[in-house]
């Protein structure tokens, strides 16, 4: 999987979605979190623990990676989505 922007919820719940497609998982199949959880992350709302999106990215063998923000600009990100 590509390195991928995320900025916001909704960006980061777009790019677990992709992720748990492409590795062939349902929303119940992800890791020891229910299907209610991995639809509120997949959908960006804000409340969502940190806990619960790191249990995600373990579950999606992903990791997070913090880096100085680039110069691209918020609308650029956003046509990736």
């Amino acid at each position: 999987m590509e390195q991928q922007i995320a900025r916001n919820e909704k960006q980061l719940g777009a790019i677990l979605r992709r992720a748990r497609k492409k590795a062939g998982l349902t929303q119940s199949a992800l890791g020891r979190l229910r299907q209610g959880t991995v639809s509120r992350l997949e959908a960006g709302e804000p409340a969502v623990q940190l806990r619960t999106v790191m249990e995600a990215l373990t579950a999606l063998n992903l990791e997070l990676i913090v880096r100085p923000r680039s110069t691209a600009s918020a609308a650029d990100i956003e046509s990736i989505f």
